[in-house]
């Protein structure tokens, strides 16, 4: 049987084995005729997302070809499904034997793939069916609707929704605001909807799901308190060309108003009166005002014209609502200037006086003319005239004209405009042209004679030419410069030299402006002034590693006098309010001012976005490693291409250094919360440096932190207690320490091997810890073990940690054995060789000698230098992972 099920080549050894085992104890033609299945589904219970595989055996007697498996679900015909058939035959008769397998597989198991599962197979015109086997979904929570972020009033009441399902059921919400629990404890039954009477202060809500499983907890909302609406926006007092209004604010929770912004638009935009409607096609006006008082003068408005005004206030958060347009309007005043082109001209008894409209404006509309006319010896005369301009006086005798003298002045509802200058009455004598054809009409401009044309339109050619040669030039000249093109070659000394002018571009953007736009407090700003870095003067290269949360990629940060190679690490996720701004700055500022060997020196802070962003994406520069992060290291030095061994000795200094740095941050009251050795870096001399400080915290009160806002943490190197209620504290970093010790000590395995995220909780609530490696020392363990006490007050301190772990090292013997010998290159100063082809690096096609380039060093003198390279004789280095030299690769969280 084995022989013809390997020959067909269908199925593999394996299953061939398996059936030769099966046919020497199962006599041909013994199957039941009732049911030819002599295997049947199981039975799966699983968790939301795992993978889960069914299978069915049967044995049928067939002419031709075998019957094809189906598989039902409840009954109904699986259309769609990952199913393999195999078959075998187990003889070469006409009419032969047949062992038939399906297997049912279900990816990524979810509620709808739960039931009862059937083999079905037609024999002879005859439907045969498998016993059931049943699938069941049993694991965390799983979260159909999660609170969102959202802006509201203050002191405005509003609802938050949660929905979770298990199995198993039931399923308790329990809401949290500012991850401290609200008054419903689990078992009160789940509240879907949330109703919160108002809020002072911007706040973060999340809920946790509860079933016999565990816990699960949703995405954390972020509610963003802004003012309220503005109230009572009414006119205080207005003037032709100015409006003052006044309103009240409304409340702003604990947040105090910063300023007020008010709008303006004409009311011919079309825009309405109440709240919803679209915005003014055009600009509107809009002015802040500082704020107390709760007033503001609009100016260099349009006289009577009406206008609408709106008002919005602004606190921290951000601004309130707008309120509902208020239409207004300025009043008339009176002309700005008098009418124009007087003339008064005197014919007899009769005076006739001619004027124009006034070119200043009337501010209103023009409701006519008053005339003033006095003599010598006679009093003012004042006449309204109306909306005429020309009058005849009637003069009485030549004594009463004797200096008379004219004035003229407009007039609207407001009042009347300046009087014109007095104009004299002009005498009119016979033979002249009648003076009040003159008044009416003025003479024509004389035509330009020829000539004059002849010099306009040369004048016109000549400009013409001269803009189009400019234009010719210009653009010349920036294409000559626009890479620096050399030109003007000439031969001087026999060589050829060539002269160029390189282009310069400046920068308006610079770090000064990028602070005062953030709108943060004068005290950060000080403390920031040594933090922050030109972003221009960061040139980013090629990505070394990228993950869900950001990338790190190589760059160079120009400096005054030099080039430094650094790495820059940009965060995907998004800063939405100014407080979480604030808080990624302060410990910017905290870690600028660490400086220990064995913690991660941070160069800078720069940040990245457009305009529209409300606030700017940051971008932390640190220190380029070109040996990588530890995890690599000891993972490559066990499953490259090359492996070496790292001896005790080593792998103890490399803890010792960690602990050092760990020390270091504690005294400094810092929290890492994600220590793991894919965490820590190796410098040039092979020392272990603490990194990757995106979720730490400072300890600024107390001595622990609660962690507020819901993110992914890698949960195998998180504290018991840390799972349960998401309290760090520096004894839940000596846990992840030890976690690390059993990393190094395994060369880079993976903790609790075989355990999924989801069970770590239970696992460890059980009592069960990490195994103790096959050749880690009986004291070393001993100490991880420590760290790993239920009670964080039993755990050792990183300060007696260091210090265990420095007397473990120097009580090592030297290495005698030829396997624990370690080669230091001497040529390349004591550093890991860098890659086949990198810059500095060896060439992949020499073979390395030790006698020329490498040197034995016991262990005993390798203690102090700290200066640890791999050099095997067979092959220049190891293999070193993609993302080596990344500060922190955010694609290894394991277990996040």
């Amino acid at each position: 049987v084995a022989w013809r099920c390997t020959r067909m080549g269908r199925v593999p050894l394996a299953w061939c084995l398996v059936l030769c085992g099966w046919a020497c104890v199962a006599p041909r033609g013994t199957q039941a005729e009732e049911s030819p299945f002599v295997g049947h589904p199981g039975n799966i219970t699983g968790a939301r997302g795992l993978t889960g595989t069914l299978r069915c055996q049967l044995q049928v007697r067939v002419r031709g070809e075998p019957p094809e498996v189906h598989w039902l679900r409840d009954g109904q015909i699986l259309e769609i499904a990952d199913i393999t058939q195999t078959q075998v035959p187990l003889g070469e008769e006409e009419e032969d034997d047949w062992i038939l397998f399906s297997q049912l597989r279900i990816e990524s198991l979810q509620l709808s793939d739960a039931g009862q599962y059937q083999c079905l197979a037609s024999v002879r015109d005859q439907s045969y069916v498998s016993q059931p086997g049943y699938v069941g979904l049993e694991g965390l929570p799983y979260f159909l609707e999660e609170p969102e972020d959202r802006t509201v009033a203050a002191n405005t009441p509003f609802n938050l929704s949660c929905q979770a399902q298990g199995p198993p059921e039931p399923v308790d919400l329990l809401w949290l605001q500012d991850a401290v629990p609200l008054a419903t404890a689990p078992g009160h039954g789940p509240q879907r909807s949330l109703h919160i009477p108002g809020l002072n202060k911007t706040s973060s809500f999340s809920c946790e799901a509860h079933n016999a499983k565990g816990v699960t907890t949703s995405r954390t909302a972020t509610i963003t308190v802004l003012p309220q609406q503005p109230r009572d926006l009414h006119l205080v007092s207005r003037q032709p060309t100015e409006l003052e209004v006044a309103w009240t604010p409304g409340l702003s929770g604990i947040y105090p108003l910063t300023h007020c912004t008010l709008q303006a638009v004409l009311s011919d935009d079309g825009v309405g009166t109440q709240a919803g409607e679209p915005d003014p096609p055009e600009e509107p006006l809009t002015l802040q005002a500082s704020v107390p008082p709760h007033q503001l003068r609009l100016g260099s408005l349009h006289p009577h014209t009406p206008y609408h005004i709106r008002v919005a206030c602004t606190s921290s958060q951000g601004s309130s609502p707008w309120t509902h347009w208020l239409p207004v309007a300025t009043p008339e005043g009176v002309p700005l200037g008098p009418p124009e082109n007087i003339s008064a001209t005197r014919n007899g008894s009769q005076a006739f006086v001619q004027w124009q409209e006034p070119r200043a404006p009337l501010q209103g509309t023009l409701l006519g003319y008053r005339l003033a006319y006095q003599g010598q010896d006679t009093p003012e005369v004042l006449m309204d005239i109306g909306l005429r301009q020309e009058v005849t006086l009637e003069l009485q005798g030549d004594g009463s004209v004797a200096n008379l003298t004219v004035c003229v002045a407009a007039y609207t509802a407001a009042g009347d405009g300046p009087w014109s200058l007095p104009v004299p009455l002009q005498a009119w004598h016979p033979g002249e042209a009648q003076p009040v054809h003159q008044l009416v009409k003025e003479p024509p401009a004389p035509a330009l004679s020829r000539p004059w044309w002849y010099v306009l339109l040369g004048a016109i050619v000549a400009a013409a030419c001269v803009l189009i040669l400019a234009l010719f030039l210009v653009h010349r000249r920036k294409k000559e410069t626009r890479y620096g093109e050399v030109f003007e070659p000439t031969v001087e000394r026999g060589e050829l030299v060539v002269r160029y002018r390189v282009r310069k571009s400046y920068s308006r953007r610079t770090t000064e402006a990028t602070l005062n736009s953030l709108g943060i407090s004068e005290e950060l700003k000080e403390k920031l002034r040594d933090v922050m870095v030109d972003r221009h003067k960061v040139a980013l290269g090629k990505t070394l590693g990228e993950g869900e949360f950001g990338a790190v990629m190589e760059g160079q940060l120009n400096q005054d006098d030099s080039v430094l190679k650094v790495a820059v690490k940009t965060m995907k996720i998004a800063i939405c309010t100014r407080s979480e701004l604030e808080d990624f700055l302060s410990e910017a500022v905290c870690m600028k001012e660490f400086d220990h060997p064995n913690v991660m020196r941070l160069i800078g802070v720069c940040f990245q976005g457009s305009e529209r962003e409300s606030f700017p994406a940051p971008v932390v520069i640190l220190p380029f490693m070109k040996h990588g992060d530890l995890h690599s290291f000891l993972l490559y030095s066990r499953l490259g291409d090359q492996p070496v061994y790292l001896p005790t000795q080593m792998l103890v200094k490399f803890m010792a250094d960690i602990a050092s740095g760990m020390e270091y941050l504690s005294t400094k009251r810092f929290i890492h919360r994600d220590l793991a050795a894919r965490n820590c870096m190796l410098n040039e001399n092979m020392s272990v440096c603490v990194a990757d400080f995106g979720l730490s915290k400072k300890i600024y009160n107390g001595d622990y932190y609660r962690q507020g806002r819901i993110a992914k943490m890698p949960v195998k190197w998180i504290a018991i207690e840390s799972l349960a209620d998401r309290v760090y504290t520096s004894k839940s970093d000596v846990w992840s320490f030890g976690v690390t010790m059993w990393e190094i000590a395994t060369r880079g395995q993976t903790p609790y091997p075989g355990v999924e995220n989801s069970e770590i909780y239970d696992y460890l609530r059980q009592g069960n810890r990490l195994k103790q490696p096959a050749d880690c020392l009986d004291g070393l363990y001993a100490l991880m073990s420590r760290c790993w006490e239920l009670n964080p007050q039993d755990r050792p301190s990183f300060t007696e940690l260091r210090e265990d772990l420095e007397n473990t090292l120097k009580a090592l013997p030297p290495a005698q054995e030829p396997d624990e010998i370690l080669y230091v290159n001497m040529d390349e100063g004591g550093g890991y060789p860098e890659p086949p082809g990198a810059a500095g690096g060896p060439d992949p096609s020499a073979q390395p000698d030790p006698k020329d380039s490498c040197s034995c060093l016991t262990a005993a003198e390798v203690h102090p230098a700290g200066r640890y390279v791999l050099c095997p004789s067979t092959a220049p280095s190891p293999p070193q992972p993609a993302d080596r030299g990344s500060p922190a690769a955010p694609g290894q969280e394991d277990g996040a």
